[in-house]
């Protein structure tokens, strides 16, 4: 029987841009809108805006466009071209349900549909996915375009594109990526805060964040193994031995894209969270998605809930109605020791809606990013300082605080509040990297590898599960004492994925692995797609929040100290490298977690088909995509990372790696400066 549904979804794919003009559409009633962005245009800069986007559409649609394309620049600072936005529901059908000459385009399309899904989406009538402004295109026109070339594509051509803008498909080669992404990348004098706001605005470039800009988004799963990883070892540090974490506060905040995945590493730790969240609608949606098992709205509440949880020494986790600086302060008023504190407010984005002051309504700060910038920035601050005050109070009384790599730290200094350390240039608080993730993950090659099973069927993810679990199992055996406990977190982790209930969206999953796991894992799965016993193609990726992907100075890199962590030549030369040794697609952008300007990531997409072909290219790229890290991270000096790649070498004859010379201390205290 023919499925008429997706004989219609599969016809308006191919045709791209609709024949003819679509009706004027009205936005869904209760939709999670994006904030307006800032009104920073000139007079002729909007006609070159609107200029800009007229010319995906014929000339004779041009005069009703025109008007229509200026309202919105004026009513949300942005051309989404909402009238074009697709009847068809979007979500990750199985990969057998797009229309497609090349698997590998088909699998794509799956994943760009995957990150534009509401179920998955911050912001997804505006094409957003996460941390607020986190792209996967500027405007429908986009959208419409990129699936229509990903339609047509076979496996001798790729499609480039421009920071949301398919540029075309271009003749290449079976081995060549099938799609190149790249994501504002400025001209270093360009990637200040406003020009992104004004090259945005211009429909020019736009801000992909990680990994929305690249397809490989999957939910909140995508960042809550890093997040249980963190928050187990942050326990870790203050906890004795044999103690565990339960009637043990964790205060943080932000419930939207990836934040939302604290409350659910809060319960697999095992701790009280409480995280509170402005957007009362994105306080819902992780509620109601189980990703919070209490949502509360009172601060007295609140403080009652917390007692008799520590009191009953509970595990559970609170997303809280409310702004997070309120609850630092009332827990400090009421004495309620919190144990391990954080912030995972999108402050890479602070003028724009990633952080909202104390003391104005959700509402009221909306208004003011647009009708107010300049006061809106300094409630920004004046709030930063605040907060950052009362979370002092609590480390004087042995509060654990440390930065999740979201500026927060970066903004409070730069707001003038009391953060900054003894020595110049360092906070008064680690990074959750330098403490945590760069020491016992990075450097060792271990980082967040996904795949994602196009089928869309559970029964291939609950396989999946199973055959990482195997090769894991087996690897452990083997594996040197530095590296036990993170096999063994990893193992814990994958044994209990089903029953955490983590898939939002595809049928995804997360797993920390170093170079030598995800190969093993990687071949195993496609071993088991061409015996059949899993049903369709899996794509792999990975969080660019890893060994290799990104240079941030204020996160991913914060813990190399050699003063390259400002360079970015080693995420430059790992999306090139990526791109020859067999990656389906490749991506690069700028900004993505720690702000425009502030950071360079790049990341990948590889579908395995069961096909030889397939074992080589992931075999080749994913050594690759770890080990160019590694060798980094050694060059730097870092002890773990020494000890990885000396491994790695003995077990790659063909790997040679330059080696640092480690200078004794006293020669350099002696010298004469």
């Amino acid at each position: 029987m023919i499925n008429t549904n997706n004989q219609q979804f599969q016809k308006e794919i191919c045709r791209g841009i609709p024949e003819q003009l679509p009706e004027k559409r009205t936005y869904p009633e209760g939709a999670n809108r994006a904030p307006k962005r800032k009104d920073i245009l000139s007079k002729e800069e909007k006609k070159l805006a609107v200029r800009n986007a007229l010319r995906y559409f014929p000339v004779t649609w041009h005069k009703e466009l025109a008007e229509e394309f200026l309202e919105e620049l004026k009513t949300y600072g942005r051309i989404y071209m909402h009238r074009f936005k697709p009847a068809y529901k979007i979500y990750a059908r199985p990969i057998e349900a797009y229309p497609a000459k090349s698997r590998k385009a088909a699998a794509i399309m799956l994943m760009i549909q995957n990150n534009l899904d509401p179920a998955v989406a911050q912001h997804p009538e505006e094409l957003i996915t996460y941390g607020g402004n986190g792209a996967v295109f500027q405007n429908w026109a986009q959208y419409l375009l990129t699936m229509k070339y990903l339609s047509q594509m076979t496996d001798e051509q790729t499609l480039h594109m421009y920071s949301g803008h398919p540029m075309g498909l271009f003749p290449s080669g079976k081995e060549a990526p099938r799609v190149i992404v790249t994501n504002g990348m400025m001209v270093p004098n360009y990637s200040k805060p406003d020009d992104l706001e004004k090259f945005n605005a211009l429909g020019v470039t736009q801000y992909g964040q990680m990994t929305a800009g690249s397809f490989m988004y999957i939910g909140p799963q995508g960042i809550v193994h890093g997040t249980t990883i963190t928050l187990m070892n942050a326990f870790r540090k203050i906890l004795k031995k044999g103690e565990n974490a339960k009637g043990k506060i964790f205060l943080t905040s932000g419930l939207g894209g990836m934040s939302g995945a604290q409350p659910k590493a809060g319960d697999i730790t095992g701790c009280i969270t409480v995280c509170a969240e402005v957007n009362e609608k994105a306080a819902m949606k992780r509620h109601k998605q189980g990703w919070a098992s209490v949502l509360i709205k009172d601060m007295d509440e609140l403080v009652n809930r917390v007692r008799k949880a520590q009191h009953a020494q509970e595990v559970i986790s609170i997303a809280f109605h409310g702004n997070i600086v309120d609850v630092w302060e009332r827990f400090d008023k009421e004495d309620i020791f919190v144990h391990v504190g954080s912030d995972q407010t999108s402050l890479h984005n602070p003028w724009s809606g990633g952080y909202y002051p104390v003391g104005l309504s959700f509402e009221k700060a909306n208004d003011l990013i647009s009708s107010d910038p300049e006061l809106f920035k300094e409630k920004v601050q004046e709030s930063l300082r605040r907060q950052a005050r009362s979370i002092n109070n609590h480390a004087a009384k042995g509060t654990y605080f440390f930065d999740y790599g979201n500026a927060f730290l970066l903004e409070a200094s730069r707001a003038g509040a009391d953060v900054l350390g003894k020595k110049e240039g360092e906070f008064r608080y680690p990074t959750y990297v330098q403490d945590i993730l760069g020491p016992m993950c990075f450097d060792y090659g271990f980082g967040p590898f996904r795949w994602v099973c196009t089928s869309g069927d559970p029964e291939d993810l609950d396989k999946s599960d199973q055959i990482a679990l195997e090769v894991l199992s087996g690897m452990q055996k083997t594996a040197p004492e530095e590296i036990q406990l993170q096999m063994n977190d990893n193992m814990i982790w994958i044994k209990n994925a089903k029953q955490n209930k983590l898939v939002v969206g595809s049928q995804a999953r997360i797993l920390y692995a170093d170079a030598e796991g995800r190969a093993k894992i990687a071949g195993a799965f496609n071993k088991a797609i061409s015996e059949g016993y899993i049903s369709a193609p899996i794509v792999l990726g990975r969080d660019h929040h890893d060994v290799s992907g990104t240079d941030s100075p204020y996160r991913e890199t914060s813990n190399i100290y050699d003063g390259s962590q400002f360079t970015a030549d080693m995420a430059i030369h790992n999306v090139i490298g990526d791109s020859f040794r067999g990656a389906t697609w490749v991506s690069i952008h700028n900004g993505g977690g720690v702000g425009w300007g502030e950071v360079i990531n790049g990341g990948f997409g590889l579908v395995l088909d069961g096909s030889d072909q397939a074992d080589l290219q992931l075999r080749s790229m994913l050594f690759y995509d770890v080990n160019n890290g590694i060798a980094r991270r050694s060059w730097a000096r870092n002890k773990e990372a020494l000890f990885a790649i000396k491994r790695e070498m003995d077990r790659s004859p063909n790997l040679k790696v330059t080696l640092p010379n480690l200078v004794e201390n006293d020669i350099l205290d002696n010298l004469n400066i």
